[in-house]
């Protein structure tokens, strides 16, 4: 890093999800902690593929309703299947203005779908898979989805559409 220049701190998963909370907010969507989660995992995927670095560190399980955030799961875990209700203050888009652009496009592809969808989605792509080997569908794990093939999953998918 050059002098002058200042070391942006990661964000965490919960302020990611917090970003999607206000997105749908915003535009009057639902958001599940179902489709919230799908959304991280995606938001994570893609700015692996593209900035060949994590958005965030909390690593990403793969259970059986797909790739999860334990410690984001948990915090809104007493909404079951319904809408998450939470504000969140506009700040979070100048908070986030560095991935920002990354996170809207995960955004516009991703939201608007529901989380039954996002969840059939990812169990269909190798990240997902790879870390399930071996487990029968309903078992329960907390094996964790690779940063690597995600990367290098999602960055395929990436020059293929170029």
């Amino acid at each position: 890093m050059n002098q002058g220049q200042k070391e942006i701190a990661m964000p965490s998963a919960k302020v990611i999800a917090d970003f999607f909370i206000w997105k749908s907010s915003k535009e009057n969507k639902i958001i599940t902690n179902k489709k919230l989660q799908k959304l991280l995992y995606y938001a994570q995927a893609w700015y692996l593929a593209i900035e060949d670095k994590p958005l965030f560190n909390d690593k990403i399980e793969a259970w059986i309703h797909g790739p999860t955030v334990r410690d984001v799961y948990f915090t809104y875990r007493d909404f079951g299947f319904g809408a998450i209700k939470k504000d969140v203050s506009d700040d979070i888009e100048k908070e986030l203005k560095e991935q920002k652009p990354i996170l809207d496009s995960v955004w516009g592809v991703y939201g608007k779908f529901d989380g039954d969808y996002l969840e059939e989605l990812t169990h269909n792509e190798l990240p997902w898979q790879e870390a399930r080997e071996g487990l029968e569908l309903n078992m329960a794990s907390e094996n964790e989805i690779s940063v690597d093939t995600m990367k290098k999953f999602y960055r395929e998918k990436l020059t293929a559409v170029k």
